[in-house]
């Protein structure tokens, strides 16, 4: 039989599992007798873990919310799925580095040293590009209000930065916040434009507080096929439409959605809408594809082919 100190640690553990228990099952579980537990479960809110339990023939327990947050047991990976998610927010938010760069200082106090080496390896070996780390940065109070008003349904007011420099304060019905590479974007109806419009996070001024409550709308689409092509199309400077000589399903398995999307025209051609900063990059992503296609523009594009076309087949003359 497990120690009083020991059992508790287990009783709490198996309380933290999203279900609930019964009495004859932790009693089964550690070994013991329901009065046992019984006894074990009012230790446990005594020391402020706030035990529900319902009582009869089908009662159980259950561990909830408390007004304060009491200690917690983790395992060994969601241990360390903490701490690097800890060490990951205090460098992509603002307004959050302290908080968790002092949380996590606590965690790893108490990390076992096995899990401890774990951690302190990926802290150091494992490098955040340049690119990522240079990204515009959200606060985590935006997000927080502009999540809130995505659940209670209320119009935020926000002054907008748009991609061509203008500025004008915008009103919407937020619908969902995404998290796309280093940018967080929110999917949301433009009560003024009256569309669904995909705004950046990062060129959002919330003004507090939020409109009236709406009545949700039902998105058209899947909600991360929307940022996709929205975030794309905004992002090129070269756009087209390619003919792929094969199934759709074939060639969304070859390509990163971030490259572009594809639509089925039969079951053996599909049309990939993609586009990037130069045509040379979509030039390297079609022959990636590895699979015949058909380009009629730009322009640019068919030129880049040929020109390509001339050098491979020079390269094997």
């Amino acid at each position: 039989m497990l120690e009083t100190s020991a059992r508790l640690l287990r009783l709490l553990s198996l309380l933290q599992t999203p279900r609930d228990w019964t009495g004859a099952e932790l009693a089964e579980r550690l070994e013991v007798s329901t009065r046992t537990v019984r006894n074990d479960v009012e230790r446990l809110r005594n020391l402020g873990y706030p035990v529900h339990g319902t009582r009869g023939s089908v009662g159980g327990y259950r561990l909830g919310a408390g007004a304060a947050l009491p200690p917690l047991l983790l395992d060994d990976e969601e241990a360390v799925a903490v701490a690097i998610s800890l060490r990951t927010a205090a460098g992509s938010l603002t307004g959050v580095e302290e908080t968790a760069l002092r949380a996590l200082a606590k965690l790893e106090q108490v990390l076992p040293s096995r899990l401890r080496r774990r951690v302190q390896a990926l802290s150091t070996y494992a490098v955040r590009a340049p690119a990522d780390s240079e990204g515009p940065r959200v606060s985590a109070e935006t997000l927080s209000l502009l999540a809130a008003a995505c659940r209670d349904h209320e119009r935020p007011r926000f002054d907008y930065s748009g991609h061509d420099g203008t500025t004008g304060r915008r009103v919407a019905e937020p619908y969902r916040l995404v998290n796309w590479g280093s940018r967080w974007y929110l999917v949301a109806w433009d009560c003024d434009r009256g569309d669904w419009r995909t705004f950046r996070v990062d060129r959002m001024e919330p003004k507090i507080p939020s409109g009236p409550r709406f009545t949700p709308r039902e998105l058209p689409e899947e909600v991360t096929d929307r940022v996709r092509r929205g975030v794309s199309a905004a992002a090129w400077r070269y756009r087209a439409e390619v003919t792929v000589h094969a199934p759709a399903d074939v060639v969304c398995e070859r390509i990163n959605p971030a490259v572009g999307t594809v639509e089925a025209l039969d079951a053996t051609t599909c049309v990939l809408h993609t586009g990037a900063d130069t045509v040379q990059s979509i030039a390297v992503h079609l022959g990636l594809l590895d699979l015949d296609f058909t380009v009629t523009g730009p322009p640019e594009l068919v030129d880049r082919l040929r020109v390509l076309s001339r050098r491979y087949r020079k390269a094997v003359s």
